[in-house]
């Protein structure tokens, strides 16, 4: 099963959808923020109070290559290993280009949206 996400561009509408999410009964361990920038990832993680796509959910195996890869590559890399189909993570990344952020709800009971 593929996680669930929604997009956005305004960083406080990110930290609003997360305190709605965690209100309804979402644990904060299934909700994880991602960007095209690293930076701007971990500061709207840290605001939202959700997490970043890291060691805990990449293989090692990702993680040695991510460290030589084009950023797309990276990016494409990380949605695929919390679930994403390869087709998904091509349309999310290039929605990450246009400098959009994503929630993305990993693990969570069919139904429950963002």
């Amino acid at each position: 099963m593929q996680p669930n996400y929604r997009e956005f561009y305004d960083d406080l509408e990110v930290v609003d959808a997360v305190t709605n999410l965690k209100e309804k009964g979402v644990s904060p361990n299934n909700i994880y923020i991602l960007t095209h920038d690293e930076d701007r990832t971990k500061r709207v993680a840290d605001n939202a109070d959700a997490n970043v796509i890291g060691l805990d959910e990449e293989n090692i195996g990702t993680v040695a290559k991510n460290l030589v890869r084009k950023k797309g590559d990276e990016l494409r890399a990380r949605l695929m290993e919390i679930g994403f189909e390869d087709h998904t993570a091509d349309e999310l990344e290039d929605k990450l280009d246009q400098g959009k952020v994503l929630v993305i709800l990993k693990d969570v009971p069919d139904g429950t949206g963002i």
